[in-house]
């Protein structure tokens, strides 16, 4: 299979070692004025990978859509919008795209496979792939389970089973709905679990890991999801990567606002945590872990203080 991966980011670089060392043929974009692809190009490879030789490394756009026989797309959620705009008319429209990013529009809090729809791509064609897994790991060669999900069933399983290895076990994924609200949903989990370390609070994240889940399976159950998705690999079965790892990017973003630091790298939480507050107004659904993140985040909340907050909250049933 021809795959073109679009994105020289941590996850676009994984992916393109992944695939073509199980002997896929991958191109991979960038755009010329990237920081990322400019390593890549002159070094072969990051600080997380090197290119496996066969790899057609590109800034020529139309070229990698015009290479494969699916498109991968991995690069800032709240770029994708712009891109799928730009490769509509280059061919992309006619293939299969696959979304391995996780994220929320900022402003109208659609899922990424919904901005594909709007610019027009035909909702069969669209898979996103989700769950558990750090690169640094993968690249020791340490195995995880992901999942596949998709409008079209036939996709997802081919998809999966092309893909798959003794490295990632893939699972079918039969609720895109909740496969893309609980892989964006728990970016925010691991930057709340970020202001738990910073605040030497780490006893609170097994709390946060039980009423997180079941604020997101609420959300995800009014947006007309399997609320059982926020159980699964997209969002709960991440939490260990995202709560727990020192290679999350979330988790260290919260421990370093707690801390009054800086932090430089992508944070996806942040823009997830402002879509977020929109789908709760909008279905109505009380996400108070979930507040307490925009609040610290946007309104510049002290952090303890606003965690104090979710303990001044009324007695309910634990599962209301």
């Amino acid at each position: 299979m021809k795959v073109s991966v679009l994105g020289c980011g941590r996850w676009g670089s994984f992916i393109t070692w992944y695939l073509s060392s199980r002997g896929h043929d991958v191109c991979e974009w960038g755009r010329e004025t990237s920081k990322d692809y400019q390593i890549l190009k002159q070094m072969g490879a990051n600080e997380y990978v090197k290119l496996n030789s066969g790899v057609n490394l590109t800034s020529d756009l139309p070229f990698a859509i015009g290479f494969a026989d699916v498109v991968i797309i991995s690069i800032k959620s709240q770029a994708l919008r712009e891109v799928a705009l730009k490769i509509k008319d280059m061919g992309a429209k006619d293939k299969p795209v696959v979304l391995c990013m996780k994220g929320l529009e900022e402003d109208t809090g659609k899922r990424l496979s919904e901005i594909m729809i709007d610019c027009g791509y035909d909702k069969d064609k669209i898979a996103v792939w989700v769950g558990p897994g750090h690169i640094q790991e993968f690249t020791a060669q340490k195995p995880n389970c992901m999942v596949i999900d998709g409008y079209d069933e036939g996709l997802v399983r081919s998809l999966s089973d092309s893909f798959k290895s003794n490295l990632i076990r893939f699972y079918y994924g039969k609720d895109i709905i909740g496969s893309e609200i609980g892989a964006a949903a728990k970016n925010v989990m691991g930057i709340a679990a970020g202001i738990l370390d910073g605040g030497g609070f780490k006893a609170l994240k097994g709390a946060l890991m039980a009423r997180g889940a079941r604020e997101v399976a609420r959300l995800i159950k009014a947006m007309g999801g399997n609320e059982l998705s926020a159980y699964g690999l997209c969002h709960l079965g991440d939490y260990e990567t995202t709560l727990f790892s020192e290679f999350s990017n979330n988790r260290r973003y919260g421990e370093q606002l707690f801390k009054g630091e800086k932090f430089e790298k992508l944070a996806e939480g942040v823009f997830t945590a402002k879509a977020m507050t929109v789908l709760a107004k909008e279905y109505g659904v009380e996400l108070p872990i979930t507040q307490a993140v925009y609040n610290i985040v946007y309104e510049n909340h002290n952090p303890l203080d606003e965690l104090l907050t979710l303990f001044e909250r009324r007695s309910v049933s634990e599962f209301e």
